[in-house]
């Protein structure tokens, strides 16, 4: 599959998890910003994936980024250009763009098998975890690749 037509909405991705999982594969969902693609972000998405057969990734549009507080100057990259980036690793199977302040009603929607985060969460603040759980699920967390953030890239071409 194309890398941009890994990008979808959240009604296609609902039907292609049903799909997968009428052919007995299991989904993981994570989301994040992924502003600037580094070995962090690379090294966390090829474990998450390691976890079922089909990786969705919900992605923060540049309205939530902005939210955030991350900075003034962020997101770097737009949300389409974030998008077809990770649509082209071959590890990621969707690319899901979310509005809200969190990907709480995306993971409601799609009702993931496994919710993965980085370790820098625990089990009991990962937003999702309770919709994951209480659908049969589990939660995961990955170790984070030390000396890899899209900040840490910034402040050092700032400097």
């Amino acid at each position: 599959m194309k890398a941009e037509n890994k990008i979808v909405e959240l009604d296609q991705a609902k039907q292609f998890i049903s799909d997968w999982k009428k052919q007995g594969l299991k989904t993981v969902f994570t989301n994040g910003c992924f502003d600037i693609l580094h070995l962090g972000h690379v090294d966390y998405l090829e474990k998450a994936r390691e976890f079922g057969d089909k990786l969705i990734l919900g992605l923060n549009t540049d309205a939530s980024v902005k939210r955030q507080n991350k900075g003034p100057e962020r997101p770097i990259n737009n949300e389409y250009s974030r998008a077809r980036i990770l649509a082209s690793l071959f590890f990621i199977d969707l690319v899901v763009l979310f509005d809200q302040d969190t990907p709480y009603d995306i993971i409601s929607v799609l009702k993931p098998e496994i919710l993965v985060k980085g370790d820098d969460y625990s089990v009991d603040n990962i937003v999702g975890a309770d919709v994951v759980i209480n659908n049969g699920g589990e939660v995961k967390t990955i170790p984070l690749v030390k000396g890899f953030s899209t900040t840490s890239i910034i402040n050092k071409l700032k400097n």
